[in-house]
């Protein structure tokens, strides 16, 4: 079978590496991927050098007559069976390549945020034969913004639980800031307000009001970077919180964390939450979302309420002051990582694409069914339509 992924974002986030990573693991199955991504930007090049078909398009905007008709013409050619929207402009690109035709549409949703209330919205969505949703809490969303249940099917992230991930050197630690040997805590997100970087900044500083030899490091960038800076200043935190910018070993500086952060104030899921699983990093996050759907509190990690800096510095404290705690957190959350393996991904990703093409309703039922099917479920082979 052959997927056309379309992904056409900036930059590289959690939901480029789901891409890049199921592409992959439908490929040691069997399937044959395809990712339409922009040209120059992480997931072309990345995708390329793992060997898979890339298609440049690089819309102007979301229903760019000129990159629409191109994506229907690959869509004809390379006789594809299943259309994958991983980002809602991507789900508008999806849609007006699909029209017309008899390949199904499936929209994968990342995110927990509300649906534009437009009549291009409703119709794209109202396109897909099938809508992926990460988390409990994104298909709560989605139900609430008038999209079926029989519509939705909860597949959550997947990550490599094999991988080998050397923590960074003390040289780079050094190289950051980061003063040797300190308690060290990680938080890997982008300054942009869903994911409440001050909320970070504020927690640390209650932390260190209890560890007052804490280091931490924010790794990331984004809008609120000069509002992040000025907060650090203001609280008298530019010994202790280090910002790192965007890096491209930001899984090797998680590795060397003692506790892993998320300080989300509206999540999907949380993949590098994910990272921190299978790396049996202790976890203290918000209960933003479906954080939760992966942190179980006070069993593979401590969660905080929405926008309380103190209790989720309170966390990052009893994580760093309670060793035993830390341990036990960190050894259940390591034993939970299989649950988020790429063989479950794909197995999962597999069923919604089977059912489509056998034109079955997906309903919660299912969902249900496909986010506890292990990886003995996935199909070695599957028709065209």
């Amino acid at each position: 079978m052959r997927i056309l992924h379309i992904d056409t974002e900036r930059g590289w986030r959690g939901g480029e590496r789901q891409v890049l990573w199921l592409a992959e693991e439908l490929g040691r199955q069997g399937h044959d991927s395809i990712i339409v991504a922009r040209p120059g930007q992480a997931l072309a090049l990345k995708a390329m050098q793992a060997g898979l078909d890339v298609v440049y398009c690089a819309p102007r905007f979301e229903a760019d007559p000129f990159a629409v008709l191109r994506l229907r013409q690959l869509v004809s050619r390379a006789r594809i069976a299943i259309v994958h929207a991983h980002t809602a402009h991507a789900a508008g690109l999806g849609a007006l390549a699909t029209v017309g035709s008899k390949i199904p549409l499936v929209i994968a949703r990342r995110v927990d945020f509300h649906l534009r209330r437009n009549p291009g919205t409703r119709w794209k969505y109202g396109r897909a034969a099938a809508i992926i949703a990460i988390s409990r809490a994104v298909a709560r969303i989605l139900e609430s913004d008038g999209i079926p249940l029989s519509r939705i099917t909860i597949v959550p992230d997947g990550t490599d639980v094999n991988r080998q991930i050397a923590p960074a050197a003390r040289e780079t630690l050094q190289s950051l800031g980061v003063t040797p040997d300190a308690p060290l805590v990680v938080q890997i997100a982008q300054l942009v307000p869903h994911k409440d970087p001050l909320n970070f900044v504020r927690a640390v500083a209650a932390a260190r009001s209890r560890v007052p030899t804490l280091q931490a490091l924010l790794v990331g960038d984004g809008p609120l970077h000069g509002d992040v800076v000025e907060a650090v200043r203001a609280l008298g935190l530019g010994e202790t919180l280090h910002l790192a910018g965007y890096r491209q070993d930001a899984d090797a500086l998680l590795a060397a964390a003692d506790v892993a952060v998320l300080s989300s104030r509206e999540e999907g899921m949380g993949s590098v939450l994910l990272d921190a699983l299978v790396l049996g990093k202790p976890i203290a996050a918000t209960r933003a979302g479906g954080i939760p759907e992966v942190v179980d509190h006070d069993k593979t990690g401590m969660l905080a309420a929405v926008g309380e800096p103190v209790q989720l510095g309170d966390a990052i404290a009893m994580l760093l002051t309670d060793r035993t705690l830390a341990m036990r957190l960190a050894a259940a959350a390591k034993a939970h990582a299989p649950d988020f393996s790429l063989e479950r991904l794909a197995a999962r990703t597999l069923a919604v694409y089977d059912r489509v093409l056998d034109g079955d309703t997906v309903g919660e039922d299912a969902a249900s069914r496909a986010v506890t099917a292990s990886h003995s479920s996935s199909r070695s082979s599957m028709r065209a339509p």
